[in-house]
């Protein structure tokens, strides 16, 4: 039985990963009513996520193949529920097209830094990152529903570019490449080789 409760949190995973491209597919298919099956599949994506790395830690596999999973399979996801969105609503993409672009360019050199460092993707998982995914889904529901927002975007966007920042600095932080980073003390206390303590719910 503990063998089998092993394999959820990575279930998990390939649930997120399979419900993106699924995602895809349905649009592609012309499915009616396609805006609730991807806030439908936002939201067991979104839960999955919470709860395989909460599941992981409980189970003392939290390894750091997992969570480098994890995060590769999170990019993934967003991107699918994200290119879903733009095919639903083009308009809203293209009239604020700028600032979608500095986001995803702020993402893109997370990357770049990481890889160009450590040779590995970013897994850092910090609490500020956690934070954004909440108001990026809260956003893209809004879009879903009605091709539109303001106040919402606009936090999104600018909050998303601070948490991609705080991530390029934990990374520069760091002397080795560690997953599940809070913040950029955290990443300070580990340079210095001191411990840090992290939530047992949301870093192990």
């Amino acid at each position: 039985m503990l063998n089998l409760k092993k394999h959820i949190p990575f279930s998990l995973i390939l649930l997120r990963l399979f419900l993106g491209l699924l995602l895809l597919v349905f649009y592609w298919l012309k499915f009616d009513n396609f805006k609730y099956y991807a806030i439908s599949f936002l939201v067991v994506g979104l839960l999955s996520d919470i709860f395989d790395g909460i599941i992981a830690r409980r189970l003392h596999i939290a390894t750091q193949m997992l969570r480098r999973w994890d995060s590769s399979v999170d990019l993934i996801f967003f991107i699918c529920i994200t290119l879903a969105t733009y095919l639903s609503c083009p308009l809203f993409f293209k009239d604020n097209a700028l600032l979608i672009f500095i986001l995803l360019g702020s993402e893109a050199l997370t990357y770049i830094v990481s890889f160009a460092k450590f040779k590995k993707e970013i897994a850092t998982h910090s609490i500020g990152a956690k934070v954004w995914t909440l108001f990026l889904f809260a956003l893209l529901i809004e879009l879903l529903l009605h091709c539109q927002s303001t106040f919402l975007f606009q936090i999104t966007i600018w909050l998303g570019v601070l948490t991609r920042l705080e991530i390029i600095a934990i990374i520069l932080i760091l002397r080795d490449w560690s997953n599940d980073i809070p913040s950029v003390y955290h990443a300070i206390r580990l340079r210095k080789g001191k411990t840090i303590k992290k939530h047992k719910l949301l870093n192990g």
